[in-house]
């Protein structure tokens, strides 16, 4: 069958773009595509690679060659159909097929694909099933590796799950069989093409004016400071936000499993961990930057996200100079941060006394910043804790802010920080109502000295 009878026939079972037509067809479609693919391929395939064009003109230079090639078949089809089989290829050549309206689409925060017909989006902290798709299997792998492959990592049997990004900085997650048990699941985490502010998030509600300013004190008086939640509570974005209190004279170190923080100021040192090659060799781990950049002179070092034995490097390293480091920690309230520390610096391999583990805790960490996600999507902070010390095996913590849920926002508790001092100590001044607290609010536990 020439392929021009093949498009027709396609054509008149009804609209040949539609997602809902194609489960019917699904073999003519997927033959269909990848004739026109490999045809328009071999046509343009030197110019993409030995002229430089911007995006536009590649897709011009796409549909050109597409309309050739359906030209020379003679097909019969209508220009809607015609100007949606032009815009599909052209999506599948140049960005990633069925993905690209959701990368547009601003509303869309996360891509969830469980299957090549089964596509998932969050919209405003929900979750809905789209009626997007691929082709077929083929197609589906095709976009994944082409993922993969645009940041030099693979994705096959001996190396079947991977972390990577998009150019725009999204996150993205793979896995493939057999650990995948039915079909590759890809996993997109969007990020605004312009960073979350304080301002964005006192609007929309995750924390308050209060709040900020005593954040905005504690960073600025290199406290250290853990943010905590499950998953998809909005971590990486508090902390990006967070990190836009220090100083901008401040030499700032971020370390990553894939970049994602956007911090502004101007003297940024980012550092990426890499996995392992083909031959399982060349790892570098999160640990081994976090030890690489206390040799780097930072000012501060922030940890995008700290889940293993890399844990006591960085409490090795607050407790030794580096005060002001920041980091994130899955974890189910202030509490469990704390016990999640502990399983996590037994993780390093060293056979550590319980006892000697909390004590680098509850010297080396200040505030823990916690956040929820509520019934209807969205992300607040709960509680702030601060570490107050130590009374015998167990590390006290102060509730500074709690959640209201019948205020729906974060208020302070009224208790005076016991951190209040060692601000004042470093030249910071709490505001309103903090600094006129002047009871103190236990003498209970000790903290380091301000330097």
């Amino acid at each position: 069958m020439k392929l021009s009878e093949k498009l027709a026939k396609v054509d008149r079972n009804g609209p040949a773009i539609a997602r809902e037509d194609r489960p019917r067809t699904p073999s003519a479609w997927g033959t269909l595509k990848r004739q026109i693919r490999g045809r328009v391929l071999a046509e343009i395939g030197p110019k993409l690679y030995r002229e430089r064009h911007t995006q536009a003109e590649l897709r011009a230079v796409v549909r050109d060659a597409l309309d050739d090639v359906l030209n020379g078949e003679d097909v019969r089809v209508t220009p809607s159909t015609r100007k949606a089989f032009v815009e599909e290829i052209a999506s599948d050549i140049l960005g990633y097929g069925p993905l690209d309206p959701f990368l547009a689409d601003p509303s869309v925060t996360e891509i969830m694909c469980n299957a090549h017909d089964e596509v998932w989006v969050e919209r405003g902290g929900l979750i809905e099933k789209t009626e997007a798709g691929f082709t077929d299997e083929e197609h589906y792998r095709a976009v994944i590796d082409k993922i993969v492959t645009g940041v030099g990592r693979r994705l096959d049997e001996s190396s079947p799950m991977v972390d990577a990004r998009l150019p725009d900085g999204s996150r993205v997650n793979a896995i493939v069989p057999p650990l995948a048990t039915h079909a590759p699941v890809l996993t997109v985490r969007k990020f605004r093409a312009e960073p979350y502010h304080v301002k964005d998030l006192i609007n929309l509600g995750s924390f308050s004016m209060e709040l900020a300013l005593f954040l905005e004190c504690c960073v600025r008086g290199k406290q250290n400071v853990i943010v905590s939640g499950g998953t998809g509570t909005g971590k990486t974005t508090l902390l990006n936000v967070v990190s836009s209190f220090i100083p901008d004279d401040e030499r700032i170190v971020t370390i990553e499993d894939a970049a994602e923080l956007r911090l502004m100021q101007p003297h940024v040192v980012g550092l990426e961990s890499r996995p392992p090659n083909a031959e399982g060799r060349g790892e570098i781990t999160i640990r081994d930057l976090v030890r690489n950049a206390l040799r780097m002179r930072p000012d501060r070092i922030v940890v995008g996200e700290a889940r293993g034995g890399e844990a006591l490097d960085m409490l090795q390293a607050m407790n030794t100079g580096h005060e002001g480091s920041l980091t994130t920690i899955h974890a189910n309230s202030p509490r469990d941060t704390l016990s999640r520390l502990e399983t996590m610096v037994l993780m390093s391999g060293l056979d550590l006394p319980v006892r000697a583990i909390r004590e680098q805790i509850a010297s080396g960490i200040d505030l823990i910043v916690h956040l929820s996600r509520m019934v209807d999507g969205q992300r607040r902070v709960t509680e702030v804790a601060e570490i107050q010390g130590m009374e015998g095996d167990v590390m006290v913590l102060q509730t500074l802010f709690d959640y209201d849920y019948r205020a729906g926002k974060v208020k302070w508790t009224g208790l005076r920080p016991h951190l209040l001092d060692e601000l004042q100590a470093r030249g910071v001044e709490l505001p309103p109502p903090f600094g006129r607290v002047s009871a103190p609010a236990s003498g209970r536990g000790s903290r380091r000295r301000a330097s």
